[in-house]
């Protein structure tokens, strides 16, 4: 009897945790398919910025093209800025150990140089923490949904900091999402903004610029640098989101394999008890 009301129990309490999971699971489905429709429509304006400032760099002519955020400080002082985002919420499988491990090797193959690490969610900061990692800046300001414009101040601040020489180099390692079934790790090079695409060869098409390219690119630069790193803060979002429902999903399946393993364990063991119920009532009834 005392085996069957432990069995019980323990039915009741993997039939509540399947009823957390497959919660879980559907709000992450419904928050992942918001994340990738934001990601999904601010893709297009990221790339086209990109390209309308490689074909300003064409136009204006490889030589006469330069600009702080392109050029970086004329003296370097050897210093770089690594901005590691993950997730503040656990409870999404290898989601933030596939990137804190990058990162953490990212540094141990620099430990010479002198790199700035700043960390985006809590389980970044946990972690660095754990290894006694010095954090220059923890960033809690950030939402589930990261806005334009609290990405906006952070790119504001790393482009002030960059443009004064205070930094050689500004980086992003964040979660690349590639597909539903594949994300990946990767690392962004914010500043100095790569060389623009179209800047050798020529213009692939014929513009009219109103103000001159120069002043054009003065304008349009920030803004490169400020959709880049909000579109690593939108395809974290979206890779956190997909983990997590992915890990929930296989919880839910556990749970539900272990509830019919245990109601198995339960028959059995009702059985074994209703057959030893019988036993005992025709030896009595022998005995009499």
């Amino acid at each position: 009897m005392a085996q069957m009301r432990e069995i019980k129990g323990r039915l009741k309490a993997v039939g509540n945790i399947k009823r957390i999971t497959k919660t879980m699971q559907m709000i992450a489905t419904s928050k992942f398919q918001a994340a990738q429709r934001r990601a999904t429509a601010s893709q297009p304006y990221t790339n086209k910025i990109a390209e309308l400032v490689g074909e300003l760099a064409s136009a204006a002519g490889d030589d006469t093209v330069s600009h702080p955020l392109l050029q970086g400080p004329a003296e370097p002082t050897g210093r770089q800025l690594l901005l590691v985002i993950t997730s503040t919420r656990g409870l999404c499988g290898g989601y933030n150990a596939n990137i804190l491990r990058t990162a953490h090797q990212f540094l141990r193959d620099r430990q010479g140089q002198q790199i700035d690490l700043e960390v985006v969610g809590r389980k970044g900061q946990i972690y660095f923490r754990f290894n006694k990692l010095p954090v220059a800046s923890a960033h809690t300001q950030f939402s589930e949904q990261p806005t334009f414009e609290q990405v906006n101040h952070l790119a504001e601040q790393y482009i002030a900091r960059f443009s004064a020489g205070e930094f050689d180099a500004i980086r992003v390692c964040s979660t690349h999402f590639i597909s539903n079934a594949r994300q990946a790790p990767k690392f962004v090079q914010l500043l100095p903004l790569p060389k623009p695409e179209g800047a050798e060869g020529g213009p692939s098409r014929e513009y009219d610029f109103s103000p001159e390219p120069d002043q054009l690119l003065a304008e349009l630069l920030p803004m490169t640098v400020k959709t880049r790193l909000f579109q690593c803060f939108n395809e974290a979002v979206v890779s956190e989101q997909i983990a997590r429902m992915v890990a929930m999903k296989a919880a839910t399946d556990n749970a539900d394999k272990m509830g019919k393993t245990l109601r198995r364990q339960f028959n059995r063991a009702r059985q074994a008890q209703i057959t030893n119920e019988l036993i005992e009532v025709v030896s009595g009834a022998e005995a009499l």
